[in-house]
């Protein structure tokens, strides 16, 4: 099982960030791509990247790629792959599509043509076919179709990276945990400044800030992973990769991080989520007006996600917020960089700052801008 190449796939605009955690990490021939990052290395890599990133959503591992038109062109080039070498009758199964800009439009349909093959190999070699989970199959086939050529790849992540399993509290509209995880990366926070959230909601920026201070693998305190459950899946390398990532934690934050939010709710989820993430008793958290905000002397960083108003009329009501976040700032901000990360241009603009630098990003399908302002 040790195809040399692998894609890791990330949100929109978050693929220089990846590519630079996975050098980081000692993969090798690092490629940025569209929606993520090729990357080589032995199943090895593979198990530290799922371990150690935090702006990844999926590790897949392609197996193989052909041109693909029609229904009988998927399902022969689906069945020409060795799936002999990955799945036995006795594993389930599970076939996941994404497509666009293709002669096949109807993903439900690309994934069953594929099921078919797949479940075909397997019957013709062993006599019998492997049962079809799509909750929580053994095995997961991710199908890439995007301009008449389909790419088949093994989900090596099984649940997406983004779940790192202390989040079980969600508020609305909450901030995936990987776009936060990148946020932070992308301000340049490097741990030996402050890092406040005045806006922290149920805490998502200020516990990947910690996270990534004190060293901690987002993928510790997930329920496992898709290769786990994999014909030779390796549990003493595995083992190995896992205590060396313990045995380098560190066990307190060089410097303060703070989450505070107008909401007694959020705060309360925020602390619960900051407990099962291991980091609670490292920040700081608890329930303040904007207005009030007194960061500790600068230089420090201040990252913040205010609502954006997506739903009509919700707009006109926040105008008032956007100009406070631009007052506060001004006030009582000295020496930090802010950054305010909205899918409102319209909105940010009643900030009243000068933004020094504009990141376009995705969260989900609307298209945001991370906005940089230097408080001297």
């Amino acid at each position: 099982m040790d195809q040399e190449r692998f894609f890791a796939t990330t949100a929109k605009g978050v693929e220089e960030v990846l590519a630079a955690e996975l050098t980081r990490l000692g993969a090798s021939d690092v490629a940025v791509d569209s929606g993520g990052v090729r990357f080589g290395g032995g199943m090895e890599a593979v198990y530290r990247a799922n371990l150690w990133l935090r702006s990844a959503s999926r590790v897949l591992m392609p197996l193989g790629e052909f041109p693909c038109e029609t229904p009988e062109q998927l399902y022969q080039g689906v069945r020409g792959l060795s799936w002999v070498n990955y799945l036995t009758p006795a594993m389930t199964l599970a076939v996941d599509c994404s497509l666009r800009d293709s002669a096949l439009t109807h993903s439900g349909f690309v994934a069953l043509k594929a099921k078919d093959a797949i479940v075909d190999v397997l019957r013709d070699h062993f006599g019998s076919r492997p049962n079809v989970d799509t909750k929580d199959p053994d095995l997961r086939v991710n199908l890439r179709l995007f301009r008449n050529r389909c790419t088949v790849s093994l989900d090596c992540s099984g649940t997406p990276l983004d779940r790192r399993g202390y989040r079980l509290d969600r508020h609305e509209a909450p901030l995936k945990e990987n776009l936060a995880a990148a946020l932070v990366e992308l301000s340049g926070w490097d741990a030996t400044t402050p890092l406040i959230d005045p806006m922290c909601g149920t805490g998502t920026i200020v516990i990947e800030a910690a996270m990534k201070a004190l060293r901690i693998p987002p993928g510790l305190s997930r329920q496992g992973f898709g290769f786990q459950r994999w014909r030779g899946f390796d549990r003493a390398l595995w083992e190995r990769v896992v205590s060396e990532a313990r045995s380098g934690m560190l066990t307190s934050l060089p410097a303060p991080v703070q989450g505070t939010d107008i909401s007694h709710s959020a705060v309360g989820m925020a602390a619960q989520n900051a407990k099962r993430a291991g980091v609670l008793e490292q920040i700081s958290l608890g329930r303040q007006q904007l207005s009030e905000l007194a960061p500790p002397p600068g230089p420090g960083v201040i990252i913040m996600n205010p609502p954006y108003g997506k739903r009509l009329g919700e707009e006109e009501a926040l105008r008032p917020l956007y100009k406070e976040i631009g007052d506060v700032l001004k006030k009582r901000c000295k020496g930090y960089t802010a950054y305010l990360f909205t899918g409102n241009l319209e909105l940010a603009k009643g900030v009243g700052l000068k933004a020094t630098r504009r990141i376009v990003l995705y969260n989900g399908p609307i298209e945001c801008r991370l906005l940089k302002y230097e408080m001297y």
